[in-house]
């Protein structure tokens, strides 16, 4: 079960996980959000846990919910640069939208 795996690496947004086979990378902002489908995220090409958050508007939206990198395939480094991306992203848009939040 994904919440009894060891974690290697967490942040402000996200906690990297040992997996069996697989590094494991979760959105934090995403916890609670049912996993709907499990497929490749086209943005990086790997495995991930998806769900669905809708609009203003009523339209549904896919959103990574964790993302599986093999471990053949990619070592702790190399999830790790997409983990302080998302870390990045995340934190500038809190400044954006809550500048006076410490």
């Amino acid at each position: 079960m994904l919440l009894d795996l060891p974690v290697l690496k967490k942040g402000t947004f996200y906690f990297i996980k040992d997996g069996e086979s697989d590094i494991v990378l979760e959105d934090k902002t995403k916890r609670g959000l049912t996993v709907r489908e499990t497929s490749v995220d086209e943005k990086i090409d790997v495995k991930a846990d998806k769900g669905m958050i809708h609009d203003m508007d009523g339209i549904g939206h896919w959103v990574p919910i964790r993302w599986y990198f093999s471990k053949e395939l990619y070592s702790l480094s190399d999830v790790i640069i997409h983990a302080e991306a998302m870390e990045k992203k995340y934190t500038e848009l809190r400044e954006l939208t809550c500048p006076d939040d410490d």
